[in-house]
């Protein structure tokens, strides 16, 4: 039966390019039905990842792996053989080893008579490499119902990208209000188990623009609340589950298993460490953190439940307990020991809006006064003002913070005493809107911005991506904003654009 997603689906497939099409042996079989994916550059190597999927898979799979030079595959750098288990669905992570620095390769795999499509992946530059560039797309928030992935194709067709940002909210647990006019529904109800997080990436990632972005470069992945459940804080659901530890052991275990992670990264009874960094070279140092597993939990939740509120500051004094911690101590040491000094861009991959916001009442959201939203930075401000007192004790240049969640576009001037625009400006944020996750309302948006002179930059009408390219001298910023999110092939276009000098916080309009 021809669906108009199956149509969706040839047509997308048609527009690939032709070296994709040349080694997509997935045609022949459905093994590889999800896709390929590389991540965590580094000089000497990089984690490929795929999963093999079908009926009647063997309990243990060999799988066969090669990495080349060229996109022929006439020159092999790397190959060998990993198995896929049944205990992580069938899923494979190889760490390849061994290569040249700074360089592109191609990679595909092979098992039980198939071969999967070809990705395109590259190393970091050496650690003492200087002529450098680098291309980064950060992306978020990539509802299956809420839209078509307009902006993942326009990722996959950028040519010169070194690597993908994934902010977070890979999926989404929710299910698809009945009645409610979609153009996709997610499969199944809400979803709880290990079984049904696995079933649905596996939708995710049967979406062939989600695939060739994959395909394109390698990424680095975090994740937010919504992999788990919305808003969950460590250990506590939003519905205050009794049984939520064992639910967001399952969903950690479903995300290992899609993500492009290194084999040695595997969850254990400890959870999964996904904080880490990646050096570009002497350009760069990437900070990727995770603001969901090691915090404290939501100040001032709505009665009976966990998860965020919003509220005035002179209602919650929980939100000012200096002792409180979005990241954790262990993770708040490892960011304040391993700034980069020496020049190079400090990018932080993390979650959220930093900049504080309030959304009434005071200019200043870290005073009495102010009314702001629990979940984010602004219902953490000790632990946000933690986090820039140790980036300007260790003298970190150049910091650009970057995030999602919030489904829009910010770019924030970040002061070094939170709000206090008489502080210094010591960072800068670009905080990117959705993939395709609905925005609030942009006059809601617009009626907070003048308590909040700080924020550059405001809108939550528009889903896209966020284009970075940066030298030694700049960091250029591309919104790049989608004309219809309903429509697999739409246009995008340059919502805004803005550059940020190195040795001079803040942003200017480009």
């Amino acid at each position: 039966m021809t669906t108009r997603r199956s149509l969706l689906s040839l047509a997308l497939a048609a527009a690939l390019p032709p070296a994709f099409v040349r080694h997509a042996g997935a045609s022949e079989s459905d093994r590889f039905a999800l896709g390929v994916a590389s991540g965590w550059p580094q000089p000497g190597g990089v984690s490929l990842w795929t999963r093999l999927v079908g009926a009647d898979l063997p309990d243990a799979v060999d799988v066969r792996w090669e990495m080349a030079q060229d996109e022929s595959f006439c020159d092999i750098a790397a190959r060998g053989i990993a198995v896929a288990r049944s205990r992580w669905a069938h899923s494979v992570h190889v760490d390849a080893t061994g290569l040249a620095p700074g360089r592109w390769y191609w990679y595909r795999f092979a098992a039980l008579g198939a071969r999967s499509m070809a990705g395109r992946t590259r190393t970091a530059p050496a650690p003492d490499a200087s002529d450098v560039t680098l291309d980064v797309a950060v992306a978020s928030c990539q509802r299956w119902d809420h839209g078509l992935w307009a902006a993942w194709r326009e990722v996959a067709d950028d040519a010169a990208l070194d690597l993908v940002l994934f902010t977070g909210d890979y999926i989404y647990e929710y299910p698809t209000p009945p009645g409610a006019q979609r153009p996709r529904r997610h499969d199944g109800g809400w979803v709880l188990t290990l079984q049904q997080y696995r079933d649905r990436y596996a939708q995710y990632k049967s979406d062939p623009l989600l695939q060739r972005a994959h395909a394109r470069a390698p990424w680095i992945a975090i994740w937010d609340d919504h992999e788990v459940d919305n808003d969950y804080a460590g250990l506590q659901g939003r519905q205050l589950q009794p049984d939520f530890a064992a639910q967001r052991a399952a969903a950690y275990q479903a995300w290992w298993e899609h993500m492009p992670l290194p084999a040695s990264a595997a969850p254990g009874p400890a959870g999964l460490r996904i904080t880490g960094r990646c050096d570009w070279g002497r350009l760069a140092r990437i900070h990727a953190l995770d603001a969901r597993q090691y915090r404290d939990a939501q100040a001032c939740p709505p009665h009976g439940r966990g998860g965020s509120n919003t509220v005035l500051f002179k209602d919650c004094a929980t939100i000012l307990d200096a002792r409180r911690t979005l990241l954790g101590a262990e993770q708040e040491r490892w960011l304040a020991d391993g700034w980069a000094s020496d020049g190079r861009w400090n990018l932080v991959a993390q979650q959220m809006l930093f900049a504080p916001f309030t959304w009434r009442d005071a200019a200043h959201a870290d005073t009495p006064g102010g009314m702001v939203w629990t979940d984010g930075w602004s219902g953490y401000p000790a632990a946000r003002q933690r986090l820039l007192d140790g980036m300007l004790a260790r003298r970190a240049s150049n910091v650009v913070v970057v995030g999602g969640d919030v489904h829009a576009n910010y770019v924030a001037d970040l002061h070094a005493r939170g709000a206090d625009a008489a502080s210094p400006v010591v960072a800068t944020e670009f905080c990117g809107t959705s993939i395709s996750s609905h925005g609030m309302p942009q006059q809601r948006l617009a009626a907070g911005l003048p308590f909040n002179p700080h924020i550059r930059h405001a809108r939550s009408d528009e889903r896209g991506w966020l284009r970075l390219r940066l030298d030694e001298r700049t960091l250029h910023a591309r919104l790049r904003a989608v004309d219809d999110p309903l429509d697999a092939a739409s246009a995008l276009h340059d919502q805004a654009r803005f550059a940020v000098e190195a040795g001079r916080a803040g942003a200017q309009r480009d």
